[in-house]
């Protein structure tokens, strides 16, 4: 059976208040937030199914020097984990930013703005070719769609409705 507390006052609310009404913005930026996770997830199949053009590239990383089979192997397994790894990683951050956006945890939408920050820069070096093993143009348009999901997440997570609902929930 349930018993109220002797101050009448339930924890995590302060003078008997419930906590402030998710608004709008924040219930959208959190649903565009699980899609980037479904997106992460997504992810894994489009690095699975652009694994060949990955080690048709490895052949020539090495500086024009030719690798051996058994090099191109363990680099390519080694490449293609190491993608599942960030997809999966990607799909938790998303799922943490969310939830923790969702409770109005003033610093996640911080963290989700430096996450988009470090995603634009990863974006645009990818898109540059920076990196010798720079995706396909399926990888490169796939990061583009996700880069546009955290967009529209931080967009409307610095909305003033946003902003209001983050000052009142850090009074809770």
């Amino acid at each position: 059976m349930y018993q109220a507390y002797p101050d009448g006052v339930q924890p995590g609310s302060q003078f008997g208040q419930s906590a402030p009404p998710i608004p709008r913005s924040v219930a959208k930026a959190v649903q565009v937030m699980y899609v980037g996770a479904v997106a992460s997830l997504i992810g894994i199949s489009i690095d699975l199914a652009t694994a060949g053009s990955l080690r048709a590239r490895l052949v020539t990383v090495n500086n024009g020097a030719k690798l051996t089979p058994t090099q191109v192997t363990d680099t390519d397994h080694l490449a293609i984990g190491a993608l599942i790894a960030a997809d999966l990683i990607g799909a938790a951050l998303w799922y943490w930013m969310a939830q923790s956006n969702q409770a109005g945890k003033s610093w996640a939408r911080i963290v989700a703005t430096v996450l988009f920050g470090i995603d634009t820069l990863s974006l645009i070096g990818d898109i540059n070719g920076a990196s010798a093993l720079s995706g396909t143009v399926a990888t490169r348009i796939f990061g583009i769609v996700v880069w546009l999901i955290g967009l529209a997440a931080i967009i409307l997570l610095w909305q003033r409705t946003s902003s209001d609902y983050f000052r009142r929930a850090a009074q809770y």
